[in-house]
C-alpha cells in the first residue's frame, strides 16, 4: 500500500474524523432513544463526547461520561456489557464496509476545561498574558462610550 501523500500522519485523517463523527452521533442517538435491551443502561443518561477511530477504521474508541458526572466507572461497564448490541445497530444504521469495535473511556474534557480555567484565572498567567491590560483598556473604551452618549 502506497503512503498517503497528503497526511503525514500528525494527526487523524479527514476519513477518520469523518467516520468517527458518524458513530459519535449513531451511538448518541441509540443510547438517548433507550434502543438497547438492558434496562440499567437504558436508565442511565449517557453523554458521548467523542469517538476516535483507528486508522484502519476497525477499532472506535468512545469517550462518554453519564450526565451529572457521577457512576462513571458503572456506565462504562454497562457499555461494555452491551457493546455487541450497540456496534450490531450501529452497523444496521449506518453504511460502513466494516462496523467498527468499539471501545469506552470516561470523557475527562470537562475536567481539562476547569483546570483551563482555573490556569487563566491565576495571577501569574494573567499578568503574562496581559490579560489585566486588555480588561483595562476595554474598561476605558466602555467609559469613553458612556461619555460620548451621556450615560
Amino acid at each position: 500500500m502506497s503512503k498517503n501523500k497528503f497526511h503525514d500522519g500528525a494527526g487523524p485523517s479527514q476519513r477518520q474524523l469523518r467516520v468517527g463523527e458518524t458513530v459519535r452521533r449513531a451511538l448518541s442517538e441509540l443510547l438517548s432513544r433507550g434502543d438497547i435491551h438492558d434496562p440499567e443502561l437504558n436508565r442511565l443518561s449517557i453523554t458521548v463526547g467523542e469517538v476516535r477511530c483507528s486508522p484502519d477504521l476497525k477499532i472506535a474508541t468512545a469517550y462518554v461520561m453519564p450526565l451529572g458526572g457521577g457512576h462513571v466507572d458503572d456506565a462504562i461497564d454497562l457499555l461494555a456489557k452491551n457493546r455487541g448490541e450497540l456496534r450490531r445497530q450501529i452497523g444496521k444504521k449506518l453504511n460502513l464496509k466494516f462496523t467498527p469495535d468499539l471501545r469506552f473511556r470516561p470523557d475527562d474534557t470537562f475536567d481539562r476545561l476547569d483546570e483551563t480555567r482555573r490556569l487563566f484565572a491565576d495571577e501569574t498567567v494573567r499578568r503574562d498574558t496581559g490579560a489585566d491590560q486588555d480588561d483595562e483598556a476595554q474598561d476605558d473604551d466602555d467609559r469613553d462610550d458612556d461619555e460620548r452618549t451621556g450615560g
